[in-house]
């Protein structure tokens, strides 16, 4: 199987916002509130360039179906959390909450985290300080820019979902 991979440009004039392409059609796309940048760090509010594996999807079950996609997928449970504390030897690791290092919680009250894809961003190695939780996840509602992730409409991002592939990634441009 060809690789098809998702490719997001970030717009000139407006850097938080950009397009993802993927599958011959164009998505409109919020990025981070500081656009993108090639050196990457905890709390810049960047989104970091390059390529980036699908690791795997989580998903929010109480509100909606599993995605449709040959991705791994798995229901986000009261207590997932993603460590963010560079100090931390779970650092941009998945965590059991309560967690005694600074984590995000994954059971969100607004819809950001619905639906996730976890990023290989800064996991093989794991630099700390070098970012942390970088997903591919459902816009803000009211279009605003993420704290360093990549976001699309949920049905656009249901729709990315069930084309990609094994081999797929996430390729963000300076």
């Amino acid at each position: 199987m060809t690789c098809v991979d998702l490719i997001v440009v970030p717009d000139a004039q407006t850097p938080q916002r950009g397009t993802l392409a993927f599958g011959g059609k164009t998505y409109a796309c919020v990025l981070g509130r500081n656009g993108v940048k090639t050196d990457k760090r905890e709390g810049d509010g960047a989104t970091p360039v390059g390529r980036f594996a699908l690791r795997r999807v989580l998903y929010r079950a109480d509100r909606g179906a599993k995605p449709a996609t040959i991705l791994d997928a798995h229901a986000i449970a009261p207590n997932d959390g993603w460590c963010d504390a560079p100090d931390d030897p779970a650092y941009n690791r998945p965590v059991v909450l309560p967690y005694p290092a600074s984590a995000e919680v994954m059971i969100r009250n607004d819809r950001l985290y619905d639906v996730v894809i976890v990023l290989g961003h800064n996991d093989a190695p794991v630099r700390p300080g070098a970012g942390s939780a970088i997903f591919l996840h459902v816009m803000p509602e009211d279009g605003g820019p993420t704290a360093g992730c990549v976001a699309l409409a949920p049905e656009d991002l249901r729709e990315v979902l069930r084309g990609v592939s094994a081999d797929s990634a996430v390729i963000v441009r300076p």
